[in-house]
């Protein structure tokens, strides 16, 4: 699970797709997302003048390998943060990395309603990682 938090956190949403419409460009604020296990549910917020994800849900597993990495309370915790525009239906923030304890610059962009692709990197964007979210219906 370590791998798969490092994934999510990591996976910072990649800038693959862009939006077809003004409409959706807009963040879908209030909107619920699972990472690909569906061990880990976030919900897009505004937080302040920018946008955060915050977990509202969270696997046993997910729990303790978070607990594990030093991150007592996963629910609650903001894994994308400090999110600004930065293009067409894209956003560049952080990502936070619950089992690590660490924040990596990151991304976030939808591709259609239904999935939202985070990116995560290090090292000055040379090392990347991304995940697919999808829309919790």
């Amino acid at each position: 699970m370590t791998a798969n938090l490092l994934a999510l956190a990591l996976a910072a949403l990649p800038l693959t797709a862009i939006p077809a419409s003004a409409d959706e460009m807009a963040p879908p604020i209030g909107t619920q997302w699972h990472n690909p296990s569906n061990s880990v549910h976030v919900q897009i917020d505004e937080c302040g003048a920018k946008l955060c994800a915050t977990v509202t849900w969270a696997s046993d597993k997910a729990k303790g390998d978070a607990r594990r990495g030093g991150t007592e309370n996963l629910v609650g915790t903001k894994l994308f943060r400090d999110l600004a525009p930065a293009g067409s239906g894209r956003w560049r923030g952080k990502v936070f990395v619950p089992d690590m304890r660490k924040t990596f610059s990151g991304t976030i962009s939808f591709a259609g309603t239904d999935k939202m692709i985070g990116k995560g990197c290090v090292l000055f964007g040379v090392i990347c990682k991304s995940q697919t979210w999808t829309r919790i219906r």
